[in-house]
């Protein structure tokens, strides 16, 4: 609940949808794997990654 409180104090309100989007794009380049997607953001990654037909990334 803090590391939650402190990202949104971070990035503000709408910096974990971009974060998000900003994850789900490395992943879909192979710059970055599922695995490495920090624990707050992971519903969200895989959420754009399903919705962009990619889903089978979300595989850990």
């Amino acid at each position: 609940m803090i590391r939650r409180l402190i990202f949104r104090i971070l990035y503000g309100k709408e910096g974990e949808a971009m974060m998000a989007m900003l994850w789900a794009q490395q992943i879909m380049l192979g710059k970055k794997t599922f695995a490495q997607v920090p624990r707050l953001l992971k519903d969200q990654v895989k959420e754009l990654l399903v919705d962009s037909g990619m889903g089978e990334l979300a595989a850990e």
